[in-house]
């Protein structure tokens, strides 16, 4: 979710960007010079790194350890150890990045990284027994009902994500494409109580984990600092004058 996919970059050079208060006409001539303003949304020259392989990673990793459990591996059918997991990898590792993307110019990466942060959280908080949310619930097949109500707003979310990305690269698209797949069966079989329904969610989800380590680990290999790269597969972007 780097801005390296829309075909723009805004990492400022340190010998143009350091210098402070003190940057000279020349230099900031030069800042200006080296990056692409197209139009009002184009992203600004910041110093602050690429946060998108911490926020691809983390919501790798925690898709994939939930959905193992989703498809049973191992026996577990008890998923209360991703707990941790998504307060704090998922979670707030997730929402970091997404706060540092937004002043990169990146609106998308930031609404995604940001609102996949909270999801994380507030689903972590269904199984903290203090949150008193689960245990709210007079029936096992009401708190699946809501469940599923909370799972299909996640997977309109996605789907709206995935309209923004369909101009970006194909990485990405099969990311959300699976991912909103993954939110759609789990929402139909906690209304319908299948366990086969949530068996394929989980599938779809560890499809979509795969997709976002690959898709994260692009993000780290940059041209300057590694023997090889990943594609994302590229799209021709729509200039904005």
């Amino acid at each position: 979710m780097s801005d390296i996919e829309k075909g723009q970059t805004t990492q400022v050079n340190d010998t143009a960007a350091g210098a402070g208060p003190a940057t000279t006409t020349a230099a900031r001539s030069n800042l200006v010079n080296n990056y692409d303003y197209t139009g009002p949304f184009a992203p600004r020259p910041t110093r602050i790194a690429n946060p998108g392989a911490l926020g691809l990673f983390s919501f790798a990793s925690t898709t994939f350890i939930l959905s193992l459990y989703n498809v049973n591996a191992r026996g577990i059918n008890t998923p209360n150890v991703v707990v941790g997991m998504a307060i704090f990898c998922g979670g707030l590792a997730q929402l970091l990045a997404g706060m540092w993307e937004f002043p990169r110019g990146n609106t998308f990466g930031g609404t995604a990284f940001s609102s996949y942060g909270v999801f994380w959280m507030s689903y972590a908080a269904l199984f903290v027994p203090g949150s008193g949310i689960s245990v709210a619930y007079t029936s096992k097949d009401e708190f699946d009902q809501a469940v599923g109500i909370y799972l299909m707003t996640w997977f309109i979310v996605t789907s709206l994500l995935l309209i923004a990305a369909l101009r970006r690269n194909f990485g990405f698209i099969f990311l959300f494409f699976t991912l909103d797949l993954a939110f759609l069966f789990l929402a139909i079989g906690s209304f319908n109580g299948s366990v086969t329904v949530t068996k394929a969610g989980g599938g779809f989800g560890i499809i979509a984990a795969l997709a976002a380590y690959y898709c994260g680990l692009s993000e780290l290999l940059t041209p300057a600092e590694s023997w090889f790269g990943l594609p994302l597969g590229g799209i021709p972007q729509r200039r904005v004058d």
